[in-house]
């Protein structure tokens, strides 16, 4: 694996390489589309300046097609995240002047795509449940204003709990099978108050019984769940900061010994102790962190904590 490269590689030119290429990695992984990209956008296409303003077709300016380019690279960025770890990778194998590291990259891409792909889910689920909490906690206050369940249902704009959320107003507006609909949208992960939600209903309809007082049952009982999960993560994020650092003390041990001139890189990328001493290490490091995600999965309980 040696070799590969036609001539020797300058060090500080692989340093220069080898820390823009990280730079661009980092700048697309956390790659934004917030206001100011918007607004930068709605400058060009309006700004018209000279050479900028729309072509002899009558088309899209060339400031505004800049603006979109810029917005849709954010967009990419943020949506590809994981191929990060390919200019990451390249920067290593310029710097160690092999291929191994760049290998790694690849082959690290669809694992960073999976964990990033459970963290999305995560964050969906927790935020259906803020939704659910909200949806339970407006329906009561129209309840208490005065209106009737349907109404207060029908009228409800804005919720986000997933594909099968629109039957449930529609349902309420025609007079069809709420309960139903309610238990329907309960599937999606986060969403599953919706059950609740639905019991309550059905209870108010056949037995008569205060559907605004069952809605805020349920919705205290879905904040106190969210308030120990947040407590429960609080406690945990002390064993969580210390297995990250732990797992980034060898990436600051080959820092400090490329800073001293020991060269790490082609110590363990070009010789035969080094490479044994790489696959032992990389196997050590994978261990402690698999055990330390049973033991903070085992802490979260069952169901708990996916993408630690």
């Amino acid at each position: 694996m040696t070799g590969w490269l036609p001539t020797p590689v300058p060090q500080g030119a692989a340093w220069g390489v080898a820390l823009l290429l990280c730079a661009l990695a980092l700048a697309g992984l956390w790659a934004r589309p917030g206001p100011q990209v918007r607004r930068a956008r709605l400058l060009l296409a309006c700004g018209g300046g000279v050479g900028f303003g729309a072509g002899p077709d009558g088309g899209p300016s060339l400031s505004a097609r800049v603006g979109e380019w810029a917005e849709g690279l954010c967009r990419w960025g943020r949506e590809r995240r994981e191929l990060a770890c390919l200019p990451i990778g390249c920067g290593v194998a310029l710097l160690g002047e092999s291929v191994l590291p760049l290998i790694a990259g690849a082959l690290a891409v669809p694992l960073v795509r999976r964990w990033l792909v459970l963290r999305r889910r995560e964050r969906e689920r927790e935020r259906r449940e803020s939704a659910v909490i909200e949806m339970c906690g407006t329906v009561a206050g129209e309840l208490r204003a005065g209106r009737q369940p349907g109404e207060a249902v029908a009228g409800l704009t804005g919720v986000e709990l997933g594909p099968g959320w629109p039957a449930v107003p529609a349902a309420a507006r025609f007079g069809g099978d709420v309960p139903g609909a309610l238990r329907k949208a309960g599937l999606q992960p986060g969403a599953e108050g919706l059950h609740g939600v639905a019991a309550c209903w059905r209870v108010a309809v056949d037995g008569g019984a205060g559907l605004a007082a069952g809605l805020e049952r349920v919705a205290a009982a879905l904040s106190a769940e969210r308030d120990q999960r947040d407590e429960l993560r609080a406690q945990l994020a002390g064993t969580r900061s210390t297995a990250a650092m732990l797992a980034l003390l060898p990436v600051l041990a080959l820092l400090m010994g490329s800073a001293l001139g020991a060269a790490p890189l082609r110590v363990l990328l070009h010789t035969s102790a080094g490479l044994g001493c790489l696959v032992l290490g990389g196997l050590l490091e994978c261990a402690g962190i698999a055990w330390t995600r049973r033991i903070v999965r085992a802490a979260e309980g069952p169901g708990r904590g996916r993408t630690g």
